[in-house]
């Protein structure tokens, strides 16, 4: 049986450098794979997966009124497809991760999704929401905080570095607009307000 697995942390956790990763590890053995990235990420370019670390590759752009399920069978009709991965899963509509499962249950390939859990307030996104709801795998990838403790949070921050409060809840942004931390570091600076 193929599953849907969701790879989650907080920013910096090294998640595009473990999806490209398993993506090779496929093509290595011969073994075709699809790579999604949401169309509104366009920080790497439109349709690309770039990690932090410099590995990148061509991804397929998805909209959200495009259906994944369609475009993976249509794919696999032309040509075997051994996985399919998702960089930026949080932005998934929880219509495409239900696609993403009839993908896993329906066409037997396997779904690899990497994204992060919670927003700058701390709140899920509706994609990560649906995935920790229906998801075979829940696989937690792990980064630090600034006190060596375990990041868990995303803290959106102006470009001097104070925390943002408010805001629309996606904003694309890597290093310069947000920092991962503990709970702890995230609601000292955070302030008042955020439980």
């Amino acid at each position: 049986m193929s599953k849907v697995y969701f790879y989650y942390s907080a920013m910096n956790a090294g998640k595009s450098t473990i999806l490209l990763q398993s993506s090779y590890n496929y093509h290595e053995r011969g073994m075709r794979t699809l790579l999604f990235v949401p169309a509104l990420d366009t920080r790497a370019g439109a349709g690309r997966i770039q990690s932090r670390i410099g590995l990148e590759k061509d991804a397929t752009a998805l909209k959200v009124t495009d259906n994944l399920l369609e475009s993976v069978r249509a794919s696999h009709a032309e040509k075997p497809v051994a996985c399919v991965l998702i960089d930026e899963a949080q932005f998934l509509t929880p219509a495409q991760v239900r696609q993403a499962t009839d993908i896993a249950d329906i066409l037997r390939i396997p779904v690899l999704c990497y994204g992060l859990r919670t927003d700058f307030q701390g709140r899920l996104f509706p994609g990560s929401a649906e995935l920790l709801a229906v998801a075979d795998n829940l696989i937690e990838l792990k980064t630090i905080c600034h006190c060596g403790r375990k990041a868990t949070m995303n803290l959106r921050v102006t470009h001097d570095g104070k925390a943002v409060r408010v805001g629309q809840q996606v904003e694309i942004g890597g290093n310069d607009r947000y920092v991962a931390m503990c709970r702890r570091h995230f609601k000292e600076a955070f302030g008042p307000g955020w439980s």
